[in-house]
């Protein structure tokens, strides 16, 4: 039988055919209902508490009314309307409300507590005792300690954020839609690669319009930082782009500025709450790092060995760009693009080159090969209603068993937040009926195959977008091979924030692997494999500018950093004067005056990275360590695509998600603590 809601349908895959913003407020409001008789009849229990009559009861309730936000949320952020971002703002702070007052029910709490407490707990399974230490923190940061007066207020502070952060990120996509830059002169385009060029053609077209037309989306904006010649037009993208939803960018209404400073009082005021000085000491309780002081310490420790590389990066692209280029003095507009030229300069080699052994057919195929080596897995084509036209869906089998299934979502288009990224659409769990398998969302924004004489063309991707491409399937893999049977461990649920980019970023050294790419490219017009020649060049390059690249890395890390630690969001010095202060500290490159990166930072203002951006480069030495084992059976066995250090990373990070600690996971993996020589290394940072 078919529910007559699609957002109420939980028998399988969400209905994405059928949904419409009308279903979105009648079915959160009946779910929100259901779950406060679920949370109302588990308070009035008097019975003793157990993990059956009270923990799986909770659960399958919030699960529901997770999964339908969830798709909610993410409708919004791939195939944004105006209908659908009125039902979502509608619905948002009803579903802030309730999870808040869900994580201050003492009597949810005190019952957590009585079950950490009982005599048996030391005997249940370490998913199901992480599950309940994890509750009890959780209920004691969302607040259930307060006196009520100062619960209340912590609820007004949850609920004004949360508009406050999806108010940020639809500024940002409504400043990055609006754009355009139309060319009517070819001319002016010269230096652009044919595909590109193309690309802008067909968007022209698109809207109606005569010439070539480019946008703030990644793929359209940064060729022209890229390879424009037209040193203007570099320099009017370049300020578009890092302007964008600031008070100097096109509509005052999109400005981000205030947004910025009330989340920051929001976020102070919320830790103080709580007793602690400040958000980022709430935001580190439930990561690996332990004070804001040891992350501080890290980055400015990897800034101080990256310095020495990162001026001697620069030295080179100023002296290259003055006698090469005619660039006295290099700007921001110029950097993508002289670095372009000394890089085909010095390796013989651009990356357009590249590009052109990168069709998207080949390399899917290339990352499922990879994937069915490492971890004995089968990836096939499967059925599912979608979002778009373009989004494709698979499953992954093992002994011809379903284990998960995603959907992959490639392209850059309106209505569609950008950026790259996986969530879950639904978590693996045991249930009455079975295992509950795991599906993923991963989404990216490469450039769609250009439409010439009708004809669509293969979409072609630069070596970066399937570094990404990797990265995500990384995090995808985390989520869908977990053989956790407990919801809120399973997966990436309930890893560490800076130990969740571990399995992404380890996908990713996969890229430099000559036995790989072999798997994954064919030339544009011969067929071709990438050739070795190249390879080495590519090899050669892999490191260029990392200095300059890890130092970008740190600025942006330890500005979110200073800004919920050391930061008074009412005090004297400005949001803008603390980027300053940390680009004057850690940058050898300084970004011009007029350059807004915090107004369209959404990792920390609308991502979930509030002080957790460092989480990249503190994963980075997991990650790099990581993949020293398979390198070291690379040398034994000619090739990293080792089976049997496969089955070992599946086995200690992947199939245990959450259940324990990820220091846990690494060591149990690695047989130590991790090391950050690797990382050093493959960035090329070491004498």
């Amino acid at each position: 039988m078919t529910i007559a809601s699609p957002l109420l349908d939980f028998s399988d895959l969400p209905r994405f055919s059928e949904i419409r913003a009308k279903h979105v407020t009648p079915a959160i409001t009946r779910l929100l209902e259901e779950n406060r008789a679920v949370v109302k009849q588990l308070c009035d229990d008097q019975t003793a508490v157990s993990w059956e009559n009270f923990v799986e009861p909770l659960e399958n309730a919030t699960e529901r009314l997770g999964r339908a936000w969830s798709i909610v949320g993410h409708l919004n952020g791939v195939a944004d309307t105006p209908e659908l971002r009125a039902a979502y703002n509608e619905n948002q702070p009803a579903i802030t409300e309730f999870w808040t007052e869900l994580g201050q029910n003492l009597v949810l709490f005190e019952k957590y507590k009585a079950l950490a407490a009982q005599t048996g707990f030391e005997t249940l399974p370490i998913a199901r005792k992480t599950i309940i230490q994890h509750a009890i923190r959780d209920f004691r940061l969302s607040g259930a300690e307060l006196p009520e007066d100062k619960q209340q207020r912590y609820a007004e502070i949850q609920e004004k954020s949360a508009m406050l952060t999806t108010r940020f990120s639809e500024n940002v996509l409504d400043a990055t839609n609006d754009y355009r830059l139309l060319i009517d002169n070819i001319e002016q385009l010269k230096g652009l690669p044919e595909d590109v060029i193309q690309a802008a053609k067909a968007a022209a077209e698109k809207d109606n319009l005569a010439g070539y037309k480019f946008t703030l989306h990644f793929p359209s904006y940064f060729p022209l930082l890229q390879y424009a010649d037209n040193r203007d037009i570099r320099a009017t993208i370049y300020r578009a782009n890092a302007t964008k939803a600031s008070e100097l960018g096109a509509k005052p209404e999109w400005d981000n500025t205030a947004i910025i400073s009330e989340i920051l009082q929001l976020r102070k005021e919320e830790a103080q709450l709580l007793g602690y000085q400040n958000f980022a000491e709430v935001s580190l309780v439930s990561k690996m790092a332990e004070s804001p002081v040891q992350v501080a310490s890290f980055l400015e420790d990897l800034a101080k060995k990256a310095r020495p590389f990162a001026e001697k990066d620069l030295q080179e692209l100023r002296q290259f760009a003055a006698q090469e280029l005619g660039i006295e003095k290099l700007e921001a507009w110029d950097v993508a693009y002289a670095s372009e030229k000394l890089r085909e300069q010095r390796y013989a080699f651009s990356e357009q080159e590249v590009k052109q052994y990168f069709p998207e057919h080949q390399v899917i195929n290339g990352l499922f090969s990879v994937i069915q080596t490492l971890f004995a897995v089968d990836i096939k084509p499967d059925q599912a209603g979608t979002w778009h036209p373009d989004v494709k869906f698979y499953r992954i089998e093992k002994e011809g068993q379903l284990v998960g299934q995603f959907y992959l979502d490639l392209y850059a288009r309106n209505g569609k937040r950008g950026g790259a990224w996986m969530d879950d659409a639904r978590g693996r769990r045991l249930t009455a009926h079975g295992i509950q398998t795991p599906v993923a969302y991963l989404v990216c924004n490469f450039t769609e195959p250009a439409i010439v004489d009708g004809i669509a063309k293969s979409a072609y991707f630069t070596h970066d977008e399937v570094i990404t491409l990797f990265h995500e399937f990384g995090h995808g893999l985390h989520h869908m091979l977990t053989k956790v049977d407990d919801l809120s461990v399973s997966g990436i649920s309930g890893v560490e924030w800076d130990a969740v980019e571990l399995p992404s970023q380890f996908m990713e050294n996969f890229c430099w692997e000559w036995d790989v790419l072999q798997q994954m490219t064919a030339h544009a017009y011969t067929g071709e494999t990438l050739p070795r020649a190249l390879f080495d060049k590519m090899i050669a390059a892999k490191n260029f500018q990392s200095g300059l690249q890890t130092l970008r890395q740190v600025e942006f890390a330890l500005f979110d950093m200073r800004l919920h630690g050391d930061f008074e969001p009412l005090g004297n010095q400005t949001v803008q004067q603390m980027l300053d202060a940390v680009r004057a500290q850690v940058s050898v490159f300084i970004a011009p005056d007029f350059n807004r990166l915090q107004h369209s930072f959404s990792h920390i203002f609308a991502g979930g990275y509030a002080a957790g951006y460092y989480s990249y480069k503190w994963a980075e030495v997991l990650s790099a360590d990581a993949y020293a084992a398979f390198e070291e059976h690379g040398k034994k066995d000619g090739s990293t695509l080792s089976r049997s250090a496969g089955a070992q990373f599946q086995k200690e990070v992947l199939e245990v998600g959450g259940s324990r600690p990820a220091l846990d996971s690494f060591k149990a993996f690695r047989g130590r603590e991790p090391s950050i020589d690797a990382l050093l290394r493959h960035s090329g940072m070491t004498v």
